[in-house]
């Protein structure tokens, strides 16, 4: 650790931290102990994904967790907090595939499975080096001898073991059903992974020939024209007279030549386009649905990169966009495409490529989510989980109860491959946790396993007990499940706590955590999402290079509020460099004339003494219930109020004359070296490593060889002086009012006044005996406290609560130049006004201008007047002074 006694002149962030952080490491500080005694308090660090660097997203989640650790671990509690990493299956992949792509011109194709997983696991550890590496300059307090992937082995077992298990049950199965297709990662998706956009379209409305009569037809209304070729029936609403008398006859899907029925199903909305639709059940949800009501044929059309397959005719071979431009211009030339109209579409896009998906028939596996739901509901709704902010429990329950089965397969290659072995000798299935060598129906020995791999979200869904050990007994998995707190994004409420919460109950009985917060997005100072085509992201890691880790995570923590977005700017952080720089100085301030200092000593008679006490202790009391409630903004403005305010403006402000350093010195008082001592660790779990270097060099502190492990602040009663509060809030009050009149007079702030108070007895008291101070404070040439009131006119009255201050108009202000002041102000006044007037009186203005134009005019006529007014008659007090 830093040594103690030596104090540089400025806090170095680029040599200390690492110096400090390093310290930590060597002496075990967060290694948790699964034998301990001690409460335990355990965090899983929502695991970055491999694909490259941390954000200020992760910055945001590392600063909240570590305040959280941090102080758990300084009140005693056996603190695990467990960092990791995900392997994010898509995400990954396709970062891997563009860096081939990129370098070698290959594709994982051209590189085959086993060579390509062998680039990706390269990558992983390139990534995972660089992401761990953030995480500690960051002073993240995470227990590394638990540092754990998602494809460890340990998670492996666990997610095999909960595949199984849920397969056996009937939970987890293969079916044929309607699922999001991406064209571009070639794999499916679940429905969470689709990004719905607003998209400017048309509704096409195309014509469909009667077979029976082919002079007549019934026009169509579809937004997707090129999926005609998979038509197998047109449908209407049964209540729709006007499609009444055809209910049952045969139209001609065109171009192509099919025949279909026209069909009467509730689903169809007569007020949308011609209330006629074209049924496509190869490739809309709502379509298949009606097809299996009315057992029609379904067609797929579309290819793995969503280019019309043998079924589109003429037009196999061709990608969506060039097919719908052909089809059309073709409809056009038969004469059969009606007319088209402007529509806005929502189409779903790939959550990680952006590109259009394409919904279609795939046999894939699906969990039964609804039936692992119920319990994960009545988990929330009976208060075993809390979800912090509360409002966000409404958006589980309605998201939860009506959750749809959940797609677990990917086509892809890197991630936990599906423990499932398919026969070629017999139809069996078998799924086991370790891999078979026969087929566990008829003993062929003619198996392979399944291609495909399992949704990421299925792998971190186990997160806060596959990290633990689990299916086994470990001693972990006993000390330290359920885990306290999860602590992430809103934005991944469904993607993955609600799937944590569900697969933890299902698979270990008890619910993973008992706390759910989920904190605010991180955006640039005008609220923009961080983009890099934007050119506004920050990176957390330079941030970190040019002001250090305290700063920034003072800044994410001061800005964390409910409800509203983190506005980061480059001002707020280095407001709060200078903050660092304030602790620094003042603390250097404190040890140039205390650190003779050995013992607690201080002089509770002393009324400046028992103010910074009370100040103190009403601050721990307000940190303290503010994490406890998780409003890290609270606990993080506080704590600057009372270290910047309080503490080092006026404590330091106080006690810096000659006279008062004199006697304490001499008596060897402690107050300034105890309550600084108490503020660092109270502020440690926020700035980390400015508190750690200063906590090193006080001479007076707990029997801890590291603020990290030293006790955090709990209130104490026996420091709360409620009078001297009073009083001396009082006295600050009074200097800040007077200061604040003074500059507003650009008063010169070394001239000297005369100052007259009138108020309640006992706060008059109050004041004189803070009169030598104050009075030093203010430059005050005469203090008095009551008799007769001043004249007003001569007098410049300065209200403070109850409090009067008179002082004379003179010392304040020079008259003659306040005057000279006045009257230029009232003549820009008149000018302003007499345009106005000219304006209002003019035809050609009051003829044209809108009426909210000519109101704005007249409302600033008035308003010109009463402040013309008003100046006019400040003028004529001045003059008679």
């Amino acid at each position: 650790m830093t040594p103690t006694g030596e104090f540089p002149n400025q806090f170095d962030p680029t040599t200390e931290e690492k110096t400090i952080y390093q310290g930590w490491l060597d002496s075990g500080y967060f290694t948790a102990d699964p034998k301990s005694k001690k409460e335990p308090y355990v965090i899983v660090l929502p695991p970055p994904n491999v694909t490259g660097v941390l954000h200020m997203g992760h910055a945001l989640t590392c600063t909240l967790e570590d305040i959280l650790v941090r102080r758990k671990r300084m009140q005693g509690f056996n603190v695990l907090w467990l960092p990791g990493t995900d392997h994010a299956g898509i995400a990954t992949q396709m970062v891997v595939e563009r860096n081939l792509q990129k370098e070698s011109k290959v594709s994982r194709h051209d590189l085959g499975r086993e060579k390509f997983l062998e680039k990706v696991w390269e990558w992983k550890e390139r990534s995972q080096t660089t992401i761990l590496g953030q995480l500690r300059l960051m002073g993240c307090s995470l227990d590394w001898s638990r540092l754990t992937f998602t494809m460890d082995e340990g998670v492996s077992l666990a997610v095999r073991e909960t595949f199984v298990r849920l397969y056996n049950e009937k939970l987890c199965y293969k079916d044929v059903s309607m699922i999001q297709w991406c064209p571009r990662c070639h794999t499916a998706l679940s429905d969470l992974e689709v990004k719905p956009k607003e998209s400017k379209g048309k509704i096409w409305h195309i014509k469909y020939l009667l077979k029976n009569d082919p002079g007549k037809f019934v026009t169509v209304a579809t937004t997707r024209p090129e999926t005609l070729v998979g038509d197998t029936a047109v449908a209407v609403n049964p209540e729709d007279d006007r499609f009444k008398a055809l209910v049952g006859q045969e139209v001609i899907v065109p171009l192509v030549n099919r025949p279909v029925k026209l069909i009467a199903d509730s689903y169809v909305d007569k007020e949308f386009g011609t209330g006629a639709l074209k049924i496509t059940p190869g490739h809309d949800a709502n379509d298949y649905a009606v097809a299996k009501r009315h057992n029609l044929q379904v067609l797929s059309i579309f290819d793995d990169s969503a280019k019309l397959n043998k079924e589109g005719g003429p037009y196999q071979g061709l990608s969506r966009e060039k097919a719908r431009e052909k089809i059309l211009a073709d409809l056009t030339e038969a004469g059969l495409l009606a007319k088209e109209v402007d529509h806005v579409n929502n189409v779903g896009h790939c959550d990680r490529c952006d590109t259009i998906l394409e919904p279609r028939l795939s046999a894939q596996w699906f969990v039964d989510a609804a039936t692992l739901a119920k319990p994960a509901i009545e988990a929330v709704r009976s208060g075993e989980i809390k979800i912090l902010p509360t409002e966000w429990e409404k958006t589980y329950f309605q998201w939860m109860e009506n959750i749809r089965p959940w797609c677990v397969s990917r086509q892809l290659w890197w991630g936990h491959r599906i423990p499932a072995w398919y026969c070629k000798d017999c139809p069996h299935i078998t799924v086991a946790v370790q891999t078979p060598t026969t087929c566990g129906k008829c003993a062929s020995k003619n198996i392979h396993q399944d291609e495909d791999v399992l949704d990421t979200w299925f792998s971190s869904g186990l997160w806060p007990f596959s990290t633990l050990g689990w299916p086994k007994e470990t001693p972990d998995m006993k000390a330290f499940y359920p885990n306290q707190v999860m602590e992430t994004g809103f934005d991944i409420l469904f993607f993955w706590v609600a799937r944590m919460i569900m697969l933890g109950i299902k698979m270990v009985g008890k619910s993973p955590f008992h706390t759910v917060y989920l904190h605010p997005m991180v955006r640039d100072e005008h609220g923009q999402k961080m983009s890099k085509t934007k050119g506004n992201v920050k990176d957390p890691l330079e941030i970190v290079d040019r002001v250090g880790a305290d700063p920034l995570r003072f800044t994410l923590a001061a800005m964390a509020v409910h409800g509203r977005d983190v506005l980061l700017s480059d001002s707020r952080i280095e407001g709060y460099r200078n903050f660092v720089n304030k602790i620094w100085n003042a603390s250097r301030f404190v040890m140039m004339h205390f650190s003779d200092v050995k013992k607690s000593n201080s002089d509770h008679s002393n009324e400046v003494n028992r103010w910074i006490w009370t100040r103190l202790e009403n601050c721990k009391r307000d940190v303290n219930l503010a994490l406890d409630q998780y409003r890290f903004f609270d606990a993080a403005n506080r704590l600057y109020a009372f270290v910047w305010n309080e503490y080092c403006d006026w404590f330091i402000e106080l006690i810096k004359t000659e006279k008062e350093l004199g006697w304490r010195k001499e008596k060897g008082d402690s107050t300034a070296i105890e309550v600084l001592e108490e503020a660092l660790r109270l502020l440690h779990p926020v700035m980390p490593f400015v508190t750690e270097a200063v906590w090193q060099r006080l001479p007076v502190k707990p029997a801890a060889a590291s603020i990290s492990i030293a006790p955090y602040p709990e209130l104490n009663p026996e420091r709360l002086f409620p009078e001297s509060d009073a009083k001396i809030n009082l006295a600050i009050s009074v200097v800040e009012a007077i200061r604040s009149r003074r500059g507003e007079c650009n008063l010169n702030p070394a001239a000297p006044i005369r100052v007259k108070f009138f108020g309640p007895k006992e706060k008059l008291d109050a004041l004189q005996a803070s009169s030598d101070w104050v009075g030093r404070l203010i430059r005050a040439s005469q203090f008095e406290v009551g008799g007769s009131k001043p004249d007003p006119k001569t007098n410049v009255l300065i209200s403070i609560g109850e409090v009067e201050a008179f002082v004379p108009r003179e010392d304040l202000m020079d008259i003659k130049l306040e005057i000279q002041k006045a009257d230029k102000e009232i003549a820009g006044l008149v000018g302003e006004l007499e345009r106005a007037k000219q304006k209002l009186t003019s035809h050609e203005f009051t003829s044209k201008a809108p009426d909210h134009v000519i109101k704005g005019v007249q409302d600033r006529k008035v308003l010109l007047e009463k402040q013309l007014e008003a100046l006019q008659a400040h003028i004529k007090t001045l003059k008679e002074q």
